[in-house]
């Protein structure tokens, strides 16, 4: 693996980590056939906190990603970071809420492997459309509230690490319950499809009532595991300012 060239070294990691760290975050926008959103019902209110998930890639050694959502006055932050022996990442954005839109106001990230890497900045004037990270929280915020179904899904918008547009399909299925190493929850399932990759697929199981919170996520390609995310920690206090 050290004889890997610069070139693919840069394009694995950031695949990588605009994949699964801080990368399973989708912004969407309901298509012109699917039902109306429930837009007008209130979403659940963020909440601070801290999570640990083990990051499992086909072919890497096993990962913790450490993930932070604080409250900074007038709008918030969410952090996601990674380390292991050979590789670290860091994806960290600032949005504010009004009612129940979600609208981006900065974003920075940045990722290393064997010494070589890059970083990445989006101001509120470079975001067309969410970032990851604003993206994540938002999704997350709305599951369970929206009329996105297998049948009829919803378009989704979002910008990756240059500022570039990006286009999803997604749709929710029946709320039910996990087991994760942090323990049993209740679920909301979104599965996000790449409509030019017809198979590949990822589900994300997010948490009702603390918006941005993933209890888990897997990503699937040609119907083989690429990629897991499993909740392993959380600490609802965990991510308040001081």
């Amino acid at each position: 693996m050290h004889n890997v060239s610069s070139r693919s070294v840069k394009s694995k990691l950031t695949g990588t980590t605009a994949l699964i760290v801080c990368g399973l975050a989708f912004y969407g926008s309901v298509a012109a056939d699917s039902e109306p959103r429930a837009a007008s019902l209130p979403l659940p209110t963020p909440q601070p906190f801290e999570a640990q998930y083990r990051l499992e890639i086909r072919g890497w050694p096993s990962a913790t990603i450490t993930h932070t959502l604080s409250n900074e006055g007038f709008h918030w932050r969410s952090d996601m970071r990674f380390s292991v022996a050979v590789a670290r990442g860091q994806e960290r954005s600032r949005f504010i809420l009004d009612d129940n839109e979600t609208r981006p106001l900065f974003y920075n990230s940045s990722y290393s492997l064997f010494g070589i890497g890059d970083s990445y900045h989006l101001s509120e004037a470079d975001l067309s459309s969410p970032d990851r990270q604003t993206a994540l929280f938002d999704l997350s915020r709305r599951a369970g509230h929206e009329n996105c179904t297998a049948s009829a899904p919803c378009e989704i918008e979002f910008v990756d690490h240059k500022g570039r547009d990006e286009h999803f399909q997604y749709y929710m299925t029946e709320p039910g319950t996990i087991r994760v190493p942090a323990g049993q929850f209740e679920a909301h399932r979104v599965t996000l499809i790449d409509t030019e990759k017809p198979d590949r697929h990822l589900q994300i199981n997010f948490h009702p009532d603390w918006p941005g919170l993933i209890l888990s996520a897997e990503y699937q390609k040609e119907g083989r595991r690429e990629t897991q995310l499993t909740l392993t920690s959380f600490n609802p206090d965990g991510g308040t300012t001081p």
